[in-house]
């Protein structure tokens, strides 16, 4: 008869000899597998929208409006944008979708994220699963060998992010333009515009590395009184991390198709004066 302490027949990973013989997979009784469904289904239908959107090539400028996946423009088969973030550093002989250049600098602080790295490990990769169940790998190296050692560079893609911050909030003050790009006006884009802009410098700020790097090291924060008070105010972003990361990640993807359904020529943009 079994007595439930018996070593699991997959005496691998947690189920070594050395760990405690409990042959359950886990004791477990609520619906733990919902979070971490939730979690890959959210990632990848954003990863499809925006393999897509990056990869259209068309529809992502619309007087006065630019989408942030095309911002800045680097290439010189870009769409011209008046007084838009338009550096043509890659000349003409770039063939591919100019989202692709500068893409890889969000989409790479999003990946080495601490947030991110718990969400798809855990929904792609069952590395946990959950709090409390297993593993089925049979081992873990962590993030020494490669490509999981490329997380280390998180801090110089956070910097990246600030420069792609600086960007989309130029692109957010443009948009206080009309079409005929007259100042001192403003459509339903402008709004999604400022809301977005927000939410990535929110986001961006609220990151670990961020957080290191404006308070970390100090062994007395009375000396430093500024640098102590920009540490308790990105601390306190820094907890609303998860909800940051989510949020901005859905504004992003409203904001780009909202511009992709004005340059579609789906609506015009609403303007409130």
């Amino acid at each position: 008869m079994a007595t439930g302490t018996e070593p699991h027949p997959d005496s691998r990973g947690v189920h070594t000899p050395t760990r405690a013989a409990i042959s359950a997979r886990h004791l477990r009784t609520d619906r733990w597998w919902l979070a971490p469904a939730g979690t890959a289904a959210g990632l990848l239908a954003f990863v499809v929208y925006s393999t897509w959107r990056a990869f259209a090539d068309a529809h992502y400028y619309s007087a006065p409006y630019v989408s942030p996946f095309y911002s800045p423009c680097l290439a010189e088969r870009c769409q011209t944008m008046h007084s838009g973030p338009n550096a043509d550093l890659f000349g003409g002989w770039w063939a591919l979708s100019p989202a692709i250049i500068i893409l890889v600098f969000p989409l790479g602080f999003r990946m080495t994220c601490y947030y991110y790295r718990k969400a798809y490990y855990r929904g792609f990769w069952a590395s946990p699963p959950a709090c409390a169940v297993a593993e089925p790998h049979a081992s873990y190296s962590g993030e020494t060998r490669f490509p999981l050692i490329l997380q280390n560079l998180h801090r110089y893609f956070f910097y990246a992010a600030i420069l792609v911050a600086g960007v989309l909030t130029y692109d957010t003050v443009l948009s206080f333009r009309d079409a005929h790009h007259h100042w001192g006006h403003m459509g339903l884009g402008t709004v999604l515009f400022v809301a977005n802009v927000a939410l990535i410098w929110a986001y961006t700020l609220s990151c670990h590395s961020c957080r290191h790097i404006v308070g970390g090291k100090l062994k007395h924060f009375s000396r430093h009184p500024v640098r102590y008070r920009a540490w308790r105010f990105v601390g306190k972003l820094n907890a609303r991390h998860m909800l940051l990361a989510w949020a901005s990640l859905v504004s992003v993807g409203v904001t780009d198709f909202y511009v992709y359904l004005l340059a579609s020529g789906a609506f015009d943009d609403p303007r409130f004066f």
